[in-house]
């Protein structure tokens, strides 16, 4: 590159032809001049002003020939304005930088990256969770931070090989808790899976964290089935009335109704679940996975109820949506039998550590605590979400006693 007689830009591509390469070299000389600075391109390819004047015209750039004596062969090309220096017409996907986020991305804008200048015609790509108040939450960056630094390898982190024996019977409970948790974590995983694919990826951080959450899922689901196989090699009973309340999660399409019915509730409920399985846990391997899965869970929640206190505040209309959600699947579920019996026996039994009356008589009591948790940290998200007190707990009340 170097200066001509007239104090111009010059770049001389020699041989090298402009579609091969010689762009690159005026693109480069161009980023360096301000807008209508001019740049003199010469070189002996006899396509060069055909190449370089359709190239200029799709970046905004102006092409003039070289005037005066002794002009050699090539063309003057006039900087176009600032903006225009990669396509005509181009924008930038959510503002000037990176972490600009907007409350309606453009259709067109489609998988490219945030912050990207984008050229336009591309057809338009079918995201309808596509504004900003139908997904966000401001935690949602730190949250995936956190996710994304607090995953864990199931083969490291459960003590597999511990040594310990169970009676039959308290080894027959554990199974029966971890079969359930599997058939209740497999909804899980495939609730926040399909609502990933709907997000639309300018909110990228909420499509990374519903990507860890249904990750999590999936090492739930691991854990889970290994610590029920790990003695016995079956598994427990699943009944009609537990996968009938979940599948009332999957058929909801909206999805802060179905963040709200999977997240705030029935993981907040989970929470407690797996809290009093730590503390009854009769051996390490399933003290482990359930205290594992209760960091998880307890991000999953954050979210949940993150992002509900964000659309409510915008939305007056949405905890009306929200009582609704919970109204209809308590009369679609109101004849199930709710919660596996074989459960509900187990927790007894794993919380009474024996089969003495004293014992059982103490499972039962703490089983009856164990649900009362469960109601009160329902209510308290729920006055959270603007409800008020005498709402939420009829709310919590109406929940599935299958408790997802």
């Amino acid at each position: 590159m170097s200066r001509s007689a007239e104090s111009r830009t010059v770049v001389d591509l020699a041989d090298l032809p402009f579609g091969q390469g010689g762009h690159l070299l005026v693109q480069r000389a161009l980023a360096g001049l301000a807008p209508g600075g001019q740049l003199a391109v010469t070189g002996r390819d006899p396509a060069l002003l055909v190449h370089l004047s359709a190239w200029c015209r799709g970046r905004g750039h102006q092409v003039r020939p070289w005037e005066g004596p002794h002009s050699p062969d090539g063309a003057v090309v006039v900087r176009g304005p600032a903006g225009h220096d990669r396509w005509a017409g181009a924008v930038r996907a959510g503002g000037p930088s990176p972490r600009g986020i907007v409350e309606r991305p453009d259709p067109g804008w489609g998988l490219a990256a945030r912050g990207a200048l984008v050229e336009e015609g591309a057809p338009a790509v079918g995201f309808d969770l596509a504004e900003r108040d139908l997904v966000w939450a401001e935690i949602a960056p730190s949250l995936y931070a956190h996710a994304a630094a607090a995953q864990w390898d199931p083969a490291a982190a459960v003590p597999w090989d511990a040594a310990f024996e169970l009676p039959p019977d308290v080894e027959a409970a554990v199974v029966q808790v971890m079969t359930y948790l599997v058939e209740n974590e497999q909804a899980a995983l495939v609730l926040p899976a399909r609502l990933l694919a709907r997000v639309h990826p300018h909110f990228r951080e909420v499509v990374q964290l519903l990507a860890v959450q249904a990750a999590d899922e999936a090492r739930h689901l691991e854990v889970f089935t290994r610590r029920a196989l790990l003695r016995t090699g079956r598994m427990g009973t699943s009944s009609a009335g537990g996968r009938a309340s979940l599948a009332t999660l999957l058929a909801e399409p909206d999805f802060a109704l179905a963040s709200f019915l999977l997240s705030v509730l029935g993981e907040g409920s989970f929470l407690n679940l797996l809290s009093f399985l730590d503390r009854h846990a009769p051996d390490p391997v399933t003290r482990a996975v359930v205290r594992l899965a209760h960091q998880d869970e307890a991000r999953h929640v954050a979210f949940g109820v993150a992002h509900l206190e964000h659309q409510s505040s915008v939305d007056p209309g949405l905890r009306g949506r929200l009582r609704g959600a919970v109204e209809r699947r308590h009369d679609v579920l109101r004849d199930t039998a709710g919660l596996n019996q074989d459960v509900l026996d187990s927790l007894v039994l794993l919380a009474a550590g024996g089969w003495e009356p004293t014992a059982i008589g103490r499972g039962h009591r703490a089983v009856r605590d164990l649900l009362a948790a469960m109601d009160e940290g329902r209510q308290r998200r729920l006055v959270r979400l603007g409800f008020p007190a005498d709402e939420a707990a009829e709310l919590s009340a109406l929940h599935t006693r299958n408790f997802m």
